[in-house]
């Protein structure tokens, strides 16, 4: 790989992370990068998920206030969504991709709505369940969601954060800084153990891996100082924006 192909993975990384710990988006800027270079779609594919593991570790590092008192949570998601994480990544290794590829744009879509319909959400389930409404405990649809979510995030993974952040929006009333943050552990605990399997049985292009990921460990270390000074609606309908265009993209 040649010098301008890795300054270009390396951008890609530090816009990819900024992304995914802001929107939840970081494939939006790496998988086409990783295209761009000339890695085919699955190798791209798997090696997007190796490389974007800095971003839980940045994310980790820049979100220590909001991730305070959070620690039994975190391992309950964690524990979900790596399962999840797991299956995703058995199922790409050893099925065709094209049927639930079909689907993708159609999740990331309903992510994006979902974000932009929280807070009428919320009052609803407030009024059927007020107890949901004031508990980020994993109750069994949560815990169903989460799944399914990190089973996505290790299948394929591109706007994963954006369903999470949806899923997680809705379990709980915190300020979005302190979801987003969450959000960024539970989709990287999905990610890591998708990373694992592939590091031993996928076509990882390791040079291409440490380019972007250098690069996204230090957008995704910046992107909670962001999120922190940025109003929140203007940001969650942002979020939802840059997934529904993500979602336009992939049905073409």
């Amino acid at each position: 790989m040649g010098i301008d192909s890795a300054a270009l993975l390396v951008s890609a990384g530090v816009a990819s992370g900024l992304a995914g710990s802001i929107a939840g988006l970081a494939s939006l800027f790496s998988y086409p990068a990783l295209l761009a270079v000339g890695l085919p779609p699955v190798a791209a594919n798997v090696t997007n998920t190796v490389a974007l593991f800095s971003n839980t570790v940045g994310t980790a590092a820049g979100s220590r206030a909001e991730l305070r008192g959070q620690r039994d949570r975190l391992l309950r998601l964690g524990v979900i969504a790596a399962l999840g994480g797991a299956v995703g990544a058995a199922l790409l290794l050893g099925t065709p991709s094209s049927a639930f590829e079909t689907v993708v744009p159609w999740l990331i879509a309903l992510g994006s709505l979902l974000i932009l319909v929280r807070d009428p959400l919320r009052r609803l389930v407030a009024s059927r369940s007020r107890s949901l409404a004031r508990t980020a405990r994993p109750t069994l649809p949560l815990a169903c969601a989460v799944l399914l979510v990190g089973l996505y995030g290790g299948y394929f993974g591109a706007a994963s954060g954006v369903l999470m952040l949806a899923v997680l929006s809705l379990s709980a009333t915190e300020p979005l800084p302190v979801t987003n943050a969450v959000k960024n552990i539970a989709t990287g605990a999905a990610n890591v153990t998708a990373a694992v399997a592939y590091v031993a049985v996928a076509p990882v292009n390791w040079a291409a891996a440490v380019s972007l990921g250098l690069g996204a460990l230090l957008g995704s270390w910046l992107g909670p100082l962001v999120v922190r000074r940025l109003p929140e609606t203007p940001l969650r309908i942002a979020i939802a924006l840059g997934g529904l265009g993500l979602a336009i993209s992939l049905w073409h």
